[in-house]
C-alpha cells in the first residue's frame, strides 16, 4: 500500500558527493573549458605520440637540403653569368680592336685623335701608334686620315706621335691628311703639322703653339690659417714647384729656361712640317689660335675641308674604315667601378709642362 502524504512529515534532500556525482557536474561545465582542455589534451599527444622527434628531424633535413640546392642553382647561375659576359667582353675586344685584315678594296684609313692627348687617354701615344701602324700596313689602305678633335695636352705624347707618323710615312709611301673637326690646338697641332695637308671647316679652332705649366701656391692662405708646412728634402732643389712652398727666383728662371726649350722645339717641328706654306708673323707662335679661314691665310692649314671630301676628291678612295683602338668595355667598367678618389684634385695641382 501506499503511504499517505504526511505533511507533518520532514523531508530530507542530501547533495551526494559520490566520484560519479562529480564526474556529471564536470560534463555540465561551460562550454569554453571544454575547448581549452581538448586543445591542452591535443598538444600533449602530439609531444607523447611516438616518433614526433624522427618527424622533426626529418623536416629540418629536407629544409636543409632545398636550402643546399637552391644555393647550387644560384651558384652555378652566377658561373655562367660571369662566362657569358667574359665571352661577350672578348667577342667586343675582338671586334672593336681595328677593321677587318681580311683582303680589303681600297679605302680611306681614318685614325681619330679627340680629347686631352695624355698618357693614361684614348688619344694616348700608345693608342695612337698603335692604331697608325695597323692603319699603313693594311695594303688596301690608299691613305691615313687624321681626324682631330682635341685642345691639347702632353708634349711628350704628342712628339712620341709625331716622330711616329714620319717614320711611318717614309717607310709605307703612303700620304697623311689631318682633317680638323673643332679644334686643332697646341699639342694637337704638334701633330698635325707631321700630315701632308691639313684641312679645316671655316670655323674650326686652329694653333695655340704655345707650351704652359700650372700649378697652386697656397704659402698666404697658409699664413692666414695659421698651418705650418713641414717639408724636409735631401737636395736643394727636391721641393721644387711644391705648392706649400714659396717659390724662388733660381726656381723661376729654371723652370722658365725649360718652357723656352720645350716651346722653342714646338716651333722647329711646325717650321718643318709646314714649309714655305706658313706665313710667320710675330704672333704665330705667341700661344694665340685663330679660326679655320685665319689659318689657312696665315698658312697655318691648307683648305676647307672634312673626311668625306678628303676620302672622296683627295684619297679618291670613298670607302672609309676607322682604325682607331678605342677603350674596351672591360677597361670601361674597371674604371667605372674603381676610379680613384680625388682624381681632379690631384690633376688641379700637378704641375706638369703640357701643351694645350
Amino acid at each position: 500500500m501506499t503511504e499517505p502524504n504526511n505533511p507533518d512529515k520532514t523531508v530530507e534532500v542530501s547533495v551526494s558527493t559520490t566520484p560519479e556525482s562529480l564526474e556529471s557536474n564536470q560534463a555540465a561545465a561551460p562550454v569554453h573549458g571544454e575547448k581549452h582542455a581538448t586543445k591542452t589534451g591535443s598538444k600533449n599527444e602530439a609531444v607523447d605520440s611516438p616518433g614526433w622527434e624522427r618527424a622533426t628531424l626529418e623536416k629540418l633535413a629536407f629544409a636543409s637540403l632545398t636550402e643546399q640546392r637552391l644555393a647550387r642553382r644560384w651558384r652555378t647561375f652566377m658561373r655562367l653569368a660571369w662566362l657569358a659576359f667574359f665571352i661577350t667582353v672578348a667577342w667586343l675586344v675582338i671586334s672593336q680592336n681595328g677593321a677587318s685584315r681580311a683582303a680589303l678594296k681600297p679605302h680611306t684609313a681614318v685614325v681619330e685623335i679627340k680629347g686631352e692627348i695624355a698618357s693614361d687617354t684614348d688619344a694616348s701615344a700608345d693608342a695612337i701608334v698603335a692604331s697608325l701602324r695597323d692603319a699603313f700596313e693594311d695594303a688596301g689602305a690608299q691613305a691615313v686620315v687624321l681626324l682631330i678633335n682635341s685642345p691639347g695636352g702632353s708634349p711628350v705624347q704628342a712628339g712620341i706621335i709625331n716622330d711616329e707618323l714620319l717614320r711611318l710615312k717614309a717607310k709605307h709611301k703612303k700620304p697623311v691628311y689631318a682633317v680638323v673637326e673643332e679644334t686643332c690646338a697646341s699639342a694637337a697641332y704638334y701633330i698635325a703639322v707631321a700630315a701632308d695637308k691639313i684641312y679645316v671647316d671655316k670655323a674650326s679652332i686652329v694653333g695655340s703653339i704655345g707650351v704652359l705649366m700650372d700649378g697652386f701656391g697656397f704659402t698666404g692662405l697658409m699664413e692666414k690659417l695659421g698651418v705650418e708646412r713641414r717639408l724636409m728634402t735631401a737636395g736643394e732643389n727636391k721641393g721644387f714647384l711644391d705648392p706649400f712652398s714659396p717659390q724662388t727666383e733660381k726656381q723661376r728662371v729654371f723652370a722658365q729656361a725649360m718652357l723656352n726649350q720645350i716651346h722653342q722645339q714646338f716651333i722647329d717641328v711646325v717650321k718643318a712640317g709646314r714649309g714655305t706654306r706658313l706665313k710667320e708673323t710675330p704672333e704665330t707662335f705667341s700661344g694665340l689660335f685663330w679660326s679655320g679661314q685665319q689659318a689657312i691665310e696665315l698658312g697655318l692649314a691648307d683648305q676647307f675641308g672634312n673626311l668625306d671630301f678628303v676620302a672622296r676628291e683627295v684619297v679618291k678612295a670613298e670607302d672609309i674604315i676607322d682604325y682607331t683602338r678605342r677603350e674596351n668595355v672591360a677597361e670601361r667598367l674597371v674604371k667605372r667601378f674603381g676610379a680613384s678618389i680625388g682624381q681632379g684634385a690631384v690633376r688641379a695641382i700637378q704641375s706638369t709642362p703640357t701643351l694645350r
